[in-house]
This record gives structure tokens, C-alpha cells and sequence, in this order.
């Protein structure tokens, strides 16, 4: 019996160990030989552990387990019970995604290469091995593909730029960096189904002429540490990274580099000074990374869930991959759900479903059973959306237009009993504490806001314009987007609720 068990950083911290420890000794007891496998999450967080067996009829659930609940699984041999969910992709949650990036996770053990390709691992490398770099360059333009971690910049002009560029050095960096509240969709990818990242910045290799990756780790993230140094070695020791890739005479070798933690640091010129050991500050654009970044060198920059959507963009062609989606917004988007909501998780589906369809079916409304009051969409400095503005879809121009931005397509709910006025303090906090000190508007713009939120919250009603225009200021006069979009959530909470924002702090309290 084959018998799976998340290994993902979710799963073991509601005990997931726990439960695999306890199935490999209550089999020992019966004498039973179980084989168990540690695979990526499924993303439904709310049923994890969730432990799946194989059957005739395909995989079968049953969760959220634990340790105390595996004697009974075994009474019953794995076949009904208070825990059946019955057949994994049968569960709504599931059933209703459009898996492209993530199809593989969950599916596979995330360190075996073997079970990567039986998926169709390896196909779209493959593939690019056969094409030259303007063609490939052109199929992830014709794809749609933007960035999946901030603005939505079109990956295929990015990559265009570097392959044009002319320098004997070239570098593909993957920013891993993930720091958004509420984002979880590259730790849980990169714990989940690793070789997908490797494939995908190989790709980039290839389209622009590096010939070495860098991906940017945070030290948070020991899990996603372990798998993806295992993987990069499996990798190398396979003859797929080395200097000669699947016997094709090229080269491309990845190279991890751990961060401490620093949010600016998932701000990409940050991280490259970061990356080359000096303090992880802003730097001054232009120069375009794209033309020197890395050690001074062109060099092309995405975040974990744009390189690891290439590879299915190479196998199944631009075209099919346009398909999804609605306007300038193609593909999928990998939306993580979380925050105070029954279902929270991770749910690809491609760009133009509505907000209020996420909040309220897909994730099931609130946990604590109120009302929403708020949701949060693009981390800590995303904008704060009210449930009249639900009827929102889910694409960049749309957001934007909205006052708003997807960032990482991480949701945070909130229910009607949260203080908006706090919510925006901690906005100016964050961004003052995060601050790399490069730039007055956010080193010292922040500071001031919160103070005057205080004043406001203390009863100055009078300093609420006074708060709006150094939004103002710090959304057009800051370096990076660190600065420039801590006024989203401010501003935005202080539409939903301005009374948050005027009663005194005993009445909040």
C-alpha cells in the first residue's frame, strides 16, 4: 500500500510528522508493509494532514488526520470512516481549479525526478533544446505570461531585453523571496514540486544566453531550503544541470543564495545587492537590471511562480496557454486564500473570476461566521476591498483600475469586527520598520504616518488631510514600491471605514 503524507511546512506544522510516524509504526505492528511517500501539499490547508492512498479507482483522502486517528484508518483498511473525503479531485475545492503551474504538486514524491518526467516533466525543456532563443523568447510572448510577483510586467519583453544585450556574462535570477502576508504559493511550489523551477529557469537560460541561476531563498523557509537543495543536487547528478544539459553541449548550473529575512529584499535590485553580499538597499533604476543587474551583468529577474509556469507554456504552446484567462491578464493565477476564512488555501484558476466568488465559495466565507468587512489582496501593502466591490474580477488592468494591485495574488479576510484604522497603523509601521533608509519619502514618510494615524485615532479629525497627502507623497516620491504602496492599504481602509480611523483608542479598546 502506497500511503501519502504532506511533507509540506502546512501539513507538519498541523502534524503531519506526527501522522506518518504513527502509520509507519502501527503497519510495523501489524506487520503490514505500507510504503509512505512525503508529497507536496494539495493546498487544502484546512484539511491538512490530509494522507491519501492509492486505489484502483485513483487517490483517495481522508483528513484533516491525526497521529491518535491512524489506529482507526487501518481498522477500516484505508476504506470509509468519519475522515473520508472520498476521491481527492473529486473534493470541490479541487475539482473547480484550472491546475497548469501547480499540476504536479501534491501529485508526485518532490525529489523524484522519475515521477517529475512520468508527469511530463521535462517535455517543455526538451522542446526549447530544439528552438533558438528568438523563438523561444517569442512563444512566452505570444503566451500572455506577465510577472506573478508585483506589477504583471511582461515576461517576454524582460527576457527579450537580456537576450539582446550584449555581454560575455549573463544570469537568470529567481526571486524566492516570498515575505506578503497571506503568501504561500512559491514555498508551497518549491516544497512541492521543485524540479518545475529548475525546468523553468533553464528555459530562461536558454532564451537569453545565461549560463548560471541564482535563486534567492529566505532563511524562513527551511523546508523549501532542504527540498530544493536535494532537487538542484538530484539535478546535477542526473545531467540535467552540469555543463552539459541532457547531452545537449549546453550549460546551466543554479547556485542557491539564502536571505535573512529583509522584506525590501524581495524588491528585485535589493536582492541583487543582497544576492552579491552588500546590504540589501534600493538601487536607482536606470540601469535596468535587465541590462545590469547581477555583478553588473544582464540579467533577468522573476519570482518562483513566473519560471515555473514556463515549462507548460514550452509543452503545450503559447496558444493553448493564452486561452485562459480574459483581457491583457492570460493564464492562470495561483490564488492564495487566507486569513479569518473557513477554507483557506491555494486555488489556481485562470485570471477573470470575481473577488466576492473567491471570498465566499471558494473560500467559504468567514471562520468566525460574521461578515466580511475587508479583504486584503496583495499582501501588506496591498489595498483593502469592501464586499461592495466584490463584483471585481480577478486581472491586472481590472485591479488597477480599481485602486488596487495583485501582487502575489495572496487574500486576507476579515471579518466585521476588524479596526480598519489599526490595520492602516500597521501598514505605516511595516513600512517603517521594513524601510531600507535609501529614500525620505518611505524612511521618514512612514514614521509620520504613523504618528499622524495616532493623532487621528486620538481625535484630530482635522490631520485626515493632512494623512492623504502624504500618501500622496510617498506613492509618487519613494524609490521602490516598498514606499510607493504603502498608502494602498492606508487610503483604502480609510475608505471602507473612516469611523475606525476617528473613534478615540478607548473606544476601540
Amino acid at each position: 500500500m502506497r500511503v501519502y503524507v504532506p511533507g509540506d511546512a502546512a501539513a507538519r506544522a498541523l502534524g503531519a510528522d506526527a501522522v506518518a510516524a504513527a502509520i509507519a509504526a502501527e503497519a510495523a505492528a501489524r506487520g503490514e508493509t505500507v510504503e509512505i511517500v512525503r508529497n507536496g501539499s494539495r493546498g487544502m490547508i484546512w484539511l491538512e494532514p490530509l494522507v491519501e492512498v492509492e486505489t484502483e479507482a485513483g487517490r483517495t483522502g481522508f483528513g484533516p488526520v491525526a497521529a491518535p486517528d491512524v489506529p482507526g484508518l487501518f481498522a477500516c483498511d484505508f476504506n470509509g470512516g468519519p475522515l473520508a473525503l472520498g476521491p481527492v479531485e473529486d473534493i470541490p475545492f479541487f475539482a473547480r481549479q484550472t491546475r497548469l503551474t501547480f499540476a504536479r504538486c501534491g501529485l508526485i514524491d518532490p525529489l523524484s525526478l522519475a515521477e517529475y518526467e512520468a508527469q511530463g516533466g521535462l517535455t517543455g525543456l526538451r522542446r526549447a533544446l530544439t528552438m533558438s532563443a528568438a523563438d523561444i523568447v517569442t512563444e512566452i510572448t505570444e503566451s500572455g505570461l506577465r510577472g506573478r510577483g508585483g506589477a504583471g510586467f511582461p515576461t517576454g519583453i524582460k527576457w527579450n531585453t537580456v537576450r539582446q544585450a550584449e555581454a560575455a556574462q549573463k544570469y537568470v535570477v529567481c526571486n524566492a523571496d516570498e515575505g506578503d502576508s497571506g503568501n504561500f504559493a512559491d514555498r508551497m511550489l518549491i516544497e512541492g514540486d521543485p524540479f518545475c523551477l529548475i525546468e523553468g529557469m533553464m528555459i530562461a537560460g536558454l532564451a537569453t544566453g545565461a549560463d548560471t541561476g541564482f535563486v534567492y531563498l529566505r532563511s524562513e523557509y527551511p523546508d523549501a531550503i532542504r527540498v530544493l537543495q536535494r532537487a538542484v543536487a538530484l539535478a546535477r547528478d542526473a545531467g540535467l544541470l552540469g555543463t552539459d544539459v541532457l547531452g545537449s553541449g549546453r550549460a546551466f548550473e543554479i547556485d542557491i543564495r539564502i536571505g535573512a529575512g529583509a522584506y525590501v529584499c524581495g524588491e528585485e535590485t535589493a536582492l541583487l545587492n543582497s544576492l552579491e553580499g552588500k546590504r540589501g538597499v534600493v538601487r536607482a533604476k536606470p540601469p535596468l537590471p535587465a541590462l545590469q543587474g547581477a555583478f553588473g551583468q544582464p540579467t533577468v529577474i522573476n519570482n518562483v511562480i513566473t519560471l515555473a509556469t514556463v515549462p507548460v507554456i514550452l509543452d503545450r504552446g503559447a496558444a493553448f496557454y493564452r486561452d485562459f484567462g480574459l483581457g491583457r491578464s492570460r493564464g492562470t493565477i495561483p490564488v492564495q486564500v487566507a486569513g479569518n476564512v473557513k477554507q483557506g488555501g491555494l486555488f489556481e484558476i485562470g485570471f477573470g473570476l470575481p473577488l466576492g466568488e473567491l471570498v465566499t465559495q471558494i473560500g467559504g466565507g468567514t471562520a468566525s461566521g460574521r461578515p466580511v468587512k475587508a479583504v486584503q489582496v496583495g499582501g501588506p501593502l496591498g489595498a483593502y476591498f469592501a464586499p461592495d466591490q466584490f463584483d471585481i474580477t480577478l486581472g491586472y488592468e481590472e485591479f488597477d483600475g480599481a485602486g488596487g494591485l495583485i501582487g502575489h495574488a495572496g487574500l486576507v479576510v476579515f471579518d466585521d469586527s476588524a479596526d480598519m484604522g489599526a490595520l492602516a497603523r500597521f501598514a505605516m509601521e511595516f513600512c517603517a520598520i521594513e524601510s531600507c533608509g535609501k529614500c525620505t519619502p518611505c524612511r521618514i514618510g512612514a514614521q509620520r504616518g504613523v504618528e499622524t494615524i495616532d493623532r487621528i485615532r486620538a481625535g484630530d479629525s482635522a490631520a485626515i488631510p493632512l494623512l492623504t497627502d502624504l500618501c500622496d507623497t510617498m506613492k509618487n516620491g519613494s524609490l521602490c514600491a516598498l514606499g510607493g504602496f504603502t498608502p494602498y492599504p492606508v487610503l483604502s481602509a480609510l475608505r471602507i471605514a473612516p469611523e475606525d480611523f476617528t473613534r478615540t483608542d478607548e473606544a476601540a479598546e
